[in-house]
């Protein structure tokens, strides 16, 4: 989603400054799920850099990064119960498994929390950590 003279909403330049200065993985997504920034914690869970992938639509970081179903395959974008939640205004916090570089799964406990601002939703804020203490980046 985009403001006046196509620049992002000040609400989302916010948050990822934001996002910059903390060590807790997190990431922004934009009002239509795209993935818009994930700081460094969570590129070292990731193995990636967002630098490297830049913004990716629903679609594209739900199948890079989950999260997965105990089947190892993608939840669709819009059966993300944080999805869903943050769409309706709401906090979200649940257990999921995300994915990695190199096929590794990760187990991780995240609140993802929505983004208000003056011309209503924008996006959303996902923090998240891993479960197993052999899981947190060093």
């Amino acid at each position: 989603m985009t403001g006046v003279n196509g620049q992002k909403p000040l609400e989302l330049i916010l948050a990822r400054n934001l996002l910059s200065s903390i060590s807790t993985p997190a990431f922004l997504v934009g009002a239509g799920g795209a993935l818009l920034f994930f700081n460094e914690a969570a590129a070292a869970m990731l193995g990636r850099r967002f630098e490297e992938v830049g913004s990716m639509s629903a679609s594209e970081w739900t199948a890079a990064f989950g999260p997965f179903d105990e089947d190892g395959q993608p939840l669709p974008y819009d059966e993300i119960p944080a999805t869903l939640a943050v769409r309706d205004n709401h906090a979200h916090h649940g257990r999921f498994r995300i994915g990695g570089a190199g096929g590794q799964h990760h187990e991780i406990e995240a609140s993802a929390i929505p983004i208000i601002g003056p011309d209503g939703a924008t996006g959303g804020i996902v923090l998240f950590w891993p479960v197993n203490e052999e899981d947190r980046p060093a």
